[in-house]
């Protein structure tokens, strides 16, 4: 089986799990939601999110090098950690800085923690992403390979992977549009539109008209969306 069939398994299986995590995370730990709402993550519609995509591809990746690291002491396994956090920490910076900078919005924002670079990543998280390689690599890499070795015996669920891949490209391609308009009025206004703020907002304006809250089309806007950004900017020079 080729190597690019198995990451884009990978990349599949990531993106989902990925976003149920995250789903789960902003749902019942993060700050940033004192309501304890369900919040759908990232910028797309669907359930997925890319950037765990990449993250498994790249934890398989490392994993499979466990074989380079020194494995008589306990050091071994813990630079292959400490490798981990830093290749998940630098996709992570890379997405951020990526949308800040060429799309003026800020998915997420760690501006509060001690040690941020940019509000994008910080020490705190990529702690998190160390311990996240290490249940990945004692936890999960071996059911991973499981998996892949199911994929070579069932080729034919290339055909599912091939319906995720269509979806997620329509996905991308009407969320672009939004974000589009979002980056042409931030530059307008020489701001970065925060998008879990942009969302809350959403969620005030549906709650003051008696309207049911969103959560897949959480960024569906019910009023033109120059008017809603009007009111959201608004709302953050108050």
């Amino acid at each position: 089986m080729s190597v690019f069939l198995k990451l884009s398994f990978l990349f599949f299986i990531g993106s989902l799990l990925g976003w149920g995590l995250e789903v789960i995370f902003r749902r019942f730990f993060a700050s940033g939601n004192p309501e304890r709402k369900w919040i759908n993550p990232g910028f797309l519609v669907g359930p997925y999110l890319p950037i765990y995509g990449f993250g498994l591809c790249t934890l398989y990746l490392l994993a499979s090098t466990d074989h380079l690291f020194p494995t008589s002491a306990w050091y071994g396994k813990a630079m292959l950690f400490l490798l981990m956090a830093v290749c998940m920490t630098a996709i992570e910076f890379i997405a951020g800085i990526v949308f800040v900078r060429h799309m003026k919005v800020k998915l997420w924002d760690y501006s509060n923690e001690w040690g941020n670079l940019m509000g994008i990543v910080c020490p705190r998280f990529s702690v998190y992403w160390a311990i996240l390689g290490a249940v990945y690599y004692f936890l999960v890499h071996p059911h991973i390979l499981d998996a892949i070795h199911w994929l070579a015996s069932n080729l034919a669920f290339s055909f599912v992977l091939g319906f995720f891949y269509g979806v997620l490209v329509i996905d991308v391609a009407y969320s672009a549009q939004i974000v589009a308009k979002v980056r042409a009025f931030a530059k307008e206004n020489d701001i970065v539109v925060r998008y879990e703020g942009l969302r809350q907002h959403l969620r005030d304006l549906r709650k003051a008209e008696k309207k049911r809250p969103r959560f897949l089309l959480s960024l569906h806007f019910d009023r033109p969306i120059t008017e809603t950004l009007r009111s959201y900017l608004q709302s953050i020079r108050k």
